[in-house]
């Protein structure tokens, strides 16, 4: 087979829309089976600015402008946008968070990314829903968004001051009955000392 060309490739990255791949995709993206084949092309294309490599495996289209909820949604799969980054995207916290969070049932990790921070929180399978699509990412609900910070808290595991969350747009009958899905005392009465529940 003939090399690729860093022209073909933008443009074969262009056709086919791609903003982030890793290498089974980056196979299927250029046609290409062999590994050492397509580790040189990667190599060549991340050393010539085309690709960047984020974390092994994992490649960014660097002509290609992206969500940082995007990136984060893509870098651990399974996860969603929660917590603090989320409540900012709702306008429940005021200021934005310069750590990107997500929730996960894997392993609990961070990842640094052209000078932003992914941060990942293990959350239980039981409690992995409650999140909806929104352009090209997955994130919490409002509802559900305050409900994993509070659940959290509960925990000891996160810490934000109360008083500086606007909760007008919060559906509290929603919360309420969604909060029931969680067997966790702590939660419930941190729900009840708000006033929420």
């Amino acid at each position: 087979m003939e090399a690729i060309s860093k022209l073909d490739a933008i443009k074969i990255l262009h056709q086919k829309k791609v903003t982030f791949f890793d290498v089974v995709d980056a196979s299927k993206i250029f046609g290409i089976e062999k590994n050492k084949t397509l580790y040189v092309l990667l190599q060549r294309l991340e050393k010539d600015g085309v690709v960047n490599r984020i974390v092994n495996g994992k490649y960014h289209f660097a002509l290609k402008e992206y969500h940082e909820f995007e990136l984060a949604n893509f870098l651990v799969n399974p996860s969603y946008i929660s917590l603090e980054s989320a409540l900012s995207f709702y306008g429940i916290l005021p200021q934005f968070p310069y750590t990107i969070t997500s929730l996960t049932p894997l392993k609990t990790k961070k990842i640094n990314y052209q000078d932003k921070e992914y941060e990942y929180s293990h959350l239980d399978t039981g409690y992995f829903w409650g999140f909806l699509k929104k352009d090209k990412f997955l994130i919490a609900s409002p509802e559900k968004a305050l409900l994993d910070e509070l659940y959290f808290m509960a925990k000891k595991l996160r810490n934000i001051h109360l008083q500086d969350l606007n909760l007008k747009a919060i559906d509290r009958k929603k919360i309420c009955d969604l909060s029931k899905r969680y067997k966790f005392i702590p939660l419930h009465n941190l729900l009840a000392n708000l006033k929420i529940c």
